[in-house]
């Protein structure tokens, strides 16, 4: 007997069970996405709120994006007056009017995700110094972090533990010295081509934005590889193109997948990291031979991270090297954006202030010719410039390199008097704190480095609160190279030349991967 439609009843029984099984798939994905994005931010608005977490109210469906949004473009519409220094306002400002209206911690929301943001330097260090996995990088970010560098700031547990002990080592300041002709090499072909720039009248404008950033790519070049510097020219090339390009990547992670999906962005992404890791792949082979064959100068970055390597997997008494060939290309690749990106908007910076602020730039330059002379290559006398230190202090403090640090709960957590579920994210607002008038003083967002001649320990009301490398276990590892360099090309500039802002100038912080000059650094430069 067959149905009225003809289909016999087996059949039509087939179709009813998988209209059902249909019907109920479509009723799970769709309370899965009312629960997602409707009920689940309530219930958690409502437990923290309990607990007396102020902040904004949970909007269906995008929660705070829209004034964040808002907020970020009107922001960046016009440039800052020259003479003020209110970073946070310009490059946070969703953060920095949250934190004004609500507190020094206070929820928001990123779409659907809770987002605390942290201002209180006593949680910050907190946050940072966990030591029992219970704060970590965002799971988000580190999806696609590996296409730009899955390094030291990636890892977690036993893998972060071993290779911070093998990096350290490289970074010693003994092992610095031996770095100290790379970093005067750079440097004074820096300033040959500067003077050379310079007109009949002994005076030229020069943009020291890109010319800084040139230089710290130099200077990991031949610090990390030594004789193979060309190459290392060519992935610093292509990690500062993958730096913007992860950022762009980054603002899209609330789509699912969007990283598989294959846009021109992501094919772009996909090629660097696939060049960069042929080019350093290629480097360390070469190296590795040249070590076994006892031909090998290990002065540089990667000969002393190999030799580290080796012996530490030998004390272990590990058959096997504790970091692999893909391990060191990721730590060196992660090496191109700490120690180049950084470092030039930190040398940027500082020569907008010292023009801004002429007394420092004198006060600065006396120091050097009295201790350096015309010397620049003096490892104890680079690192007895007290005045030279206190204004990098300041600038990183009103100019951090690194905006915002953000960290994700990875399970429940107290902090602060409230506990928080796993899944939500912190925000940590460098600029913020260090623009806080409760921390600094009054005076906080005046150019003053007076304020750090006992140190940084005794700079800030709630010590410490200067974060610009970090805090705790996982501060950054380069920092002395950061500070040694920047010292090393800062000094050879103030020896050679004095200088002013150019009336091109336009004041305009902009927040990228770092905090960059938006509209360049134009800089005239006089010869002594």
């Amino acid at each position: 007997m067959a149905t009225v439609d003809g289909a016999s009843p087996a059949v039509a029984s087939m179709e009813l069970v998988l209209y059902a099984l249909g019907a109920l798939a479509a009723l799970w994905w769709a309370w899965r996405a009312l629960d997602g994005a409707w009920l689940r931010p309530r219930r958690l608005a409502r437990a923290l709120q309990a607990q007396g977490l102020r902040g904004t109210s949970y909007r269906f469906p995008s929660g705070d994006m829209q004034e964040y949004v808002r907020l970020g473009a009107a922001a960046l519409s016009a440039p800052m007056p020259p003479s003020s220094h209110a970073v946070a306002q310009r490059a946070l400002p969703f953060d920095h009017a949250a934190i004004k209206q609500h507190g020094n911690v206070c929820l928001t929301w990123f779409r659907s995700e809770p987002r605390v943001i942290v201002n209180d330097p006593k949680l910050f260090r907190e946050i940072l110094s966990d030591k029992n996995g219970r704060f970590g990088k965002q799971k988000s970010i580190l999806s696609i972090q590996g296409l730009f560098a899955d390094g030291l700031t990636s890892h977690q547990g036993s893998k972060w533990v071993a290779h911070r002990r093998i990096i350290n080592h490289a970074f010693h300041l003994e092992k610095l010295k031996r770095m100290l002709p790379a970093f005067a090499t750079c440097s004074s072909e820096l300033i040959r081509r500067w003077q050379d720039s310079v007109g009949d009248d002994g005076v030229q404008e020069i943009d020291v934005w890109p010319e800084f950033q040139n230089l710290t790519g130099d200077v990991i070049s031949r610090s990390a590889f030594g004789s193979s510097f060309s190459e290392g020219r060519r992935i610093f090339e292509l990690q500062s193109e993958q730096a913007q390009n992860v950022v762009k990547m980054s603002r899209a992670t609330h789509f699912p997948g969007y990283s598989f999906l294959p846009t021109k962005l992501n094919r772009r992404t996909k090629a660097n990291a696939r060049e960069a890791a042929e080019l350093l792949r290629g480097i360390i082979t070469k190296r590795e031979k040249a070590m076994k064959d006892g031909h090998a100068d290990n002065d540089d970055l990667l000969g002393l991270l190999l030799e580290t390597n080796i012996k530490e997997s030998q004390e272990t008494g590990s058959s096997k090297p504790i970091m692999t060939t893909e391990d060191i290309i990721g730590e060196l690749k992660l090496l191109y954006f700490a120690g180049s990106d950084t470092t030039a908007v930190l040398l940027t910076w500082t020569m907008v202030l010292l023009s801004m602020y002429p007394e420092w730039q004198d006060r600065a330059r006396e120091e050097v010719l009295w201790v350096l002379g015309k010397n620049s290559s003096d490892f104890e006398g680079i690192n007895h410039l007290k005045v030279v230190t206190m204004i990098l202090h300041e600038v990183l403090r009103l100019y951090p390199p690194i905006l915002l640090l953000s960290r994700e709960a990875y399970e429940e957590a107290e902090l602060g008097g409230i506990t928080y579920p796993a899944g939500v994210t912190f925000a940590l607002p460098i600029a913020c704190i260090h623009h806080d008038p409760e921390l600094w003083g009054e005076d906080a967002g005046e150019f003053k480095p007076e304020r750090f001649a006992e140190g940084v320990s005794r700079a800030s009301r709630d010590s410490p609160a200067l974060f610009h490398f970090g805090w705790g276990p996982r501060i950054c590892v380069g920092q002395s190279f950061a500070l040694l360099e920047a010292k090393m090309a800062l000094s050879m500039i103030l020896q050679r030349f004095s200088f002013e802002l150019s009336p091109s100038y336009t004041h305009a912080p902009f927040p990228v991967s770092t905090l960059q000059p938006q509209y360049g650094a134009q800089i005239k430069l006089a010869k002594i």
